[in-house]
């Protein structure tokens, strides 16, 4: 994908992989977890890179295995707040997007590996003229797991575990009336061992599935389920 400074960028911050998902660890052997965010990661990296409508797309990490997977896929590395958390590593990249005259930023998380190319056209496609706010909440309607803001800076955006309803205030705020688009792949995420045992049983194409089935995490999920329906 050729890149284009003044279209809409995809940003996905990811933090440095050992500090990364602290909520998942518990339903992943040690050993497992940093390839597990990678894997993840690696199939956004390989939804994204397919897309259409995008400008280009970016890593906001100081992360080098990240860094390293993010260059084989085409992606510009942002290095700006990447220490700060969610937020400010987002509101870093809405700072230099819009510095460089982008007509827009698409933030995603690096923890949908359920995303497909065609979800992110989609949603790209529905996105209005600027200003304008386009929203994809998680499957619960707690998580903001896909925005797009026109120009960058439009919204102010802050992320946590219920940001949903809170991110359609602040755009109404802004002067803006934000459109929400509901999809099943980004609507996933993957935030707990909860989360991850559910995806594991589901099955899918993707290659964070492939990763649980090749590894010792099946029989640990199985163990796990098997003590839970006994207790």
């Amino acid at each position: 994908m050729a890149a284009d400074n003044t279209g809409i960028w995809a940003v996905i911050p990811v933090k440095e992989t050992p500090g990364a998902k602290q909520r998942l660890w518990s339903g992943v052997p040690a050993h497992l977890r940093e390839p597990l965010v990678l894997t993840m990661l690696e199939d956004v990296l390989r939804a994204v890179s397919n897309a259409s409508g995008l400008a280009g797309f970016a890593l906001v990490t100081l992360d080098a295995r990240a860094g390293a997977l993010g260059q084989r896929y085409g992606a510009r590395i942002l290095t700006d707040d990447a220490r700060g958390g969610h937020t400010a590593a987002v509101a870093g990249a809405a700072r230099t997007l819009a510095a460089e005259g982008a007509a827009g930023m698409m933030q995603l998380p690096g923890d949908i590996p359920l995303a497909t190319a065609d979800e992110i056209s989609h949603v790209l496609s529905m996105h209005r003229t600027r200003p304008s706010f386009t929203i994809v909440p998680s499957h619960d309607d707690f998580g903001s797991n896909t925005i797009v803001v026109s120009p960058p800076t439009a919204v102010p955006l802050k992320f946590g575990d219920d940001s949903f309803f809170p991110h359609l205030e602040t755009a109404r705020k802004c002067g803006i009336e934000p459109q929400i688009i509901r999809l099943p792949g980004i609507g996933r995420d993957i935030d707990n061992a909860v989360d991850l045992q559910a995806f594991a049983r589901a099955g899918s194409n993707t290659l964070t599935q492939s990763f649980l089935d090749n590894n010792e995490f099946a029989n640990w999920g199985r163990a796990k389920s098997a003590a839970a329906q006994g207790s």
